[in-house]
């Protein structure tokens, strides 16, 4: 069974992200999608409202499974059977930081394979941080999260 990682802080969740779980999930037989929990960083939402929130988009897929981790992510991946991490690559600024993380979790866990996806390029310019900047001054989410989500994305967002 081929089993791949997504991880990511997904602090909201966009539609590059649920673009990029589309495309994984055609590449393997189970697809962990793995909220990260960084008590060092704020977060606009709970790691147990993110892990919610995914789990409600990706609803009755069977291959598709959401959870949390904390550690390292090869740690995590192991624990899994994973056998490759997924990583979205939005522009040229993004491969350079992310082939610096494949090397590092090369040397660190070798069996495993950092496999880049590309979203569709009209999300190449959406991220979380975008995400929460618009929508904490009450901008216009509607192409930059996914619609079953965007009520609630956009009301904590104004309430911060």
């Amino acid at each position: 069974m081929r089993t791949a990682i997504y991880p990511g802080s997904f602090d909201p969740v966009t539609l590059g992200h649920w673009d990029l779980i589309q495309r994984a999930e055609k590449l393997v037989d189970r697809l962990v999608v793995a909220v990260l929990h960084n008590p060092s960083k704020t977060s606009a939402f709970s790691v147990e409202e993110r892990v919610e929130m995914l789990r409600e988009l990706v609803g009755e897929r069977p291959i598709i499974e959401v959870t949390s981790f904390h550690g390292l992510l090869v740690d995590f991946a192991k624990t899994q059977g994973a056998q490759c991490i997924v990583r979205g690559v939005r522009a040229f600024s993004d491969f350079e930081y992310e082939f610096q993380m494949a090397l590092m979790n090369r040397k660190l866990a070798p069996e495993l394979e950092t496999v880049f996806l590309m979203p569709k390029e009209r999300y190449s310019a959406v991220s979380s941080r975008l995400v929460r900047e618009i929508g904490s001054m009450g901008g216009n989410l509607t192409e930059l999260v996914p619609p079953a989500l965007r009520e609630r994305i956009a009301h904590r967002l104004q309430q911060d």
